[in-house]
This record gives C-alpha cells, structure tokens and sequence, in this order.
C-alpha cells in the first residue's frame, strides 16, 4: 500500500485566503474603475474640442447652440435668442453626440 504524502509550503495557505480578495479587486478594476476613468477622459477631452457654433445638449436637457466660451464656462443661445452660462461640466458627451449623428445621419 502506498501512502501519498502531501508537501505543504510554508505561507501557501496565507496566500490562498488572500487570492480571492485579490482577484475581487482586479475584477473591480476591469469593470468598474477603468471604464470610469476612460469615461471621463472622453468627456474632457469632448469638452476641449468644442468651438462656437456646435450644437450641444446639457446634463439637465437643455438643448442649444454654443455663442460665446471662456475658460471655465459657455454661453448657449437657445430658443429664440435666449442665451443661458453653463459650466463647462454641465455639456452632456453622450446626449451631444447622439444629437450630433442623427443630425448628420
């Protein structure tokens, strides 16, 4: 009869408790932290690459038309010659650009 003898190396247990945490923290990274991170560098570059006259749509649904941009924020004329300052924050990447290729399209 033979008797399997089961080496065990000294810390292997430690790092299998820890395995499991390590591996909930890359999956967090994947899919939660780094398409965030790519999400906003879309919008500051989006934000950047407007110019006067691009049709824009604000987070609050406000659609309307760039007049006038200074470093922290953008005049937009909507209807009838009303014009409203926004943040530069408060332009919608997603909305303005579904706007902007369905006008195209």
């Amino acid at each position: 009869m033979t008797t399997a003898i089961l080496l065990q190396l000294p810390g292997t247990s430690q790092l299998m408790s820890f395995l499991p945490m390590v591996l909930i923290i890359v999956v967090f990274y994947f899919f939660m932290i780094r398409p965030q991170m790519k999400k906003a560098k879309d919008q500051k570059k989006f934000i950047e690459e407007l110019k006067k006259g691009d049709k824009v749509i604000t987070s609050a649904g406000i659609h309307g038309k760039i007049v006038e941009m200074n470093d922290t924020s953008f005049l937009i004329e909507v209807e009838s010659g009303t014009k409203i300052r926004f943040d530069k924050s408060a332009i919608s990447l997603d909305a303005s650009k579904a706007m902007n290729t369905n006008v195209k399209a």
